[in-house]
């Protein structure tokens, strides 16, 4: 059975920095695409980035503005979202998710099939 754990998150003050992680079980990775999305309260869940699993290009939301970047670790099958200068607007509760979506679909919660349980990042002002 597929399981994405995610942690990392935290509270952190405006311009700290933060890295997020996600481990798969039962060949998550295996293909496809992995991203990390986002949630705040009382807003839908939203792209943050993703990328290929075998490789490839990555693909980031407008607002990271070079401040997020996500990578991965083939041989421990883990994800991560290294994220810097953040800002108060960045709290969400932060999700990991796989699939196979396709390239229209890849900035979107419909491209993918298994998630993380989800972990809050708070960022004080």
């Amino acid at each position: 059975q597929v399981q994405l754990v995610d942690a990392g998150g935290g509270l952190v003050q405006t311009g700290g920095s933060l890295r997020l992680s996600c481990t798969a079980s039962g060949g998550a990775f295996n293909t496809g695409a992995v991203g990390w999305f986002r949630q705040a309260p009382g807003k839908e869940r939203e792209f943050v980035a993703a990328r290929r699993w075998s490789g490839g290009r990555t693909y980031y939301a407008d607002f990271m503005k070079d401040r997020f970047s996500i990578s991965r670790d083939v041989a421990n099958s883990a994800l991560y979202l290294q994220m810097n200068s953040l800002k108060p607007e960045d709290t969400a509760v932060y999700y990991c998710a796989t699939g196979n979506p396709i390239v229209s679909t890849i900035r979107t919660t419909g491209g993918y099939r298994y998630w993380g349980q989800g972990t809050q990042v708070t960022v004080s002002s």
